[in-house]
């Protein structure tokens, strides 16, 4: 397993170890004490998977505390542009964000800890994402901010006049409006 660092404290893009051969490949996906020398020592409470068709954006979410997760995130088949937008307040990163193309042909996982919103948009039909969190889904925590506030400048790689939305989510606030409580 090979660990990259990011412009942003925090984000891991991961790597893992494919072994192809005439039937397939295998890896292991997750593996604790890996992980855990990696400087990821969460404790993973739930697994989460979605289904979307090209240009479905999902986000920006978080949750504040005491239910904020962290995420590991990665794409079984299709591809996505997988977002996190950095919301610590005394981070020098604050309203930053760091992207990773994931996909099923290049298998690479995305470990967003507590302190980002996470979003992601899919780049083809059919796509299957599935995340681990480190805590439980809570409405009342839930957190946001609009996809395509200006002052993040995130650029999504599609034609954002294409782009399917939940109804919470197009009613977001704004970076701007938005009070971090991390």
């Amino acid at each position: 397993m090979k660990v990259t660092t990011t412009a942003i404290e925090g984000l891991l893009i991961i790597e893992p170890r494919i072994f192809p051969d005439d039937r397939g490949y295998f890896y292991e996906s997750f593996n604790k004490q890996k992980f855990a020398e990696a400087g990821i020592t969460a404790d993973f409470v739930q697994d989460n998977q979605s289904l979307s068709q090209k240009g479905t954006l999902r986000g920006l979410h978080g949750q504040a505390d005491p239910f904020a997760q962290g995420k590991l995130v990665r794409v079984l088949q299709g591809r996505v542009l997988d977002v996190a937008v950095d919301i610590r307040k005394n981070s020098p990163t604050y309203g930053q964000h760091v992207t990773v193309e994931l996909s099923g042909t290049n298998h690479l996982q995305f470990w967003v800890p507590p302190g980002f919103l996470h979003g992601f948009v899919t780049l083809e039909d059919n796509t299957i994402f599935t995340y681990k969190v480190t805590n439980f889904y809570n409405k009342e925590s839930e957190i946001g901010v609009i996809w395509n506030d200006p002052k993040l400048a995130i650029g999504w790689g599609i034609d954002t006049k294409e782009v399917l939305l939940s109804p919470k989510d197009e009613l977001l606030p704004s970076f701007e409006d938005f009070n971090s409580p991390f």
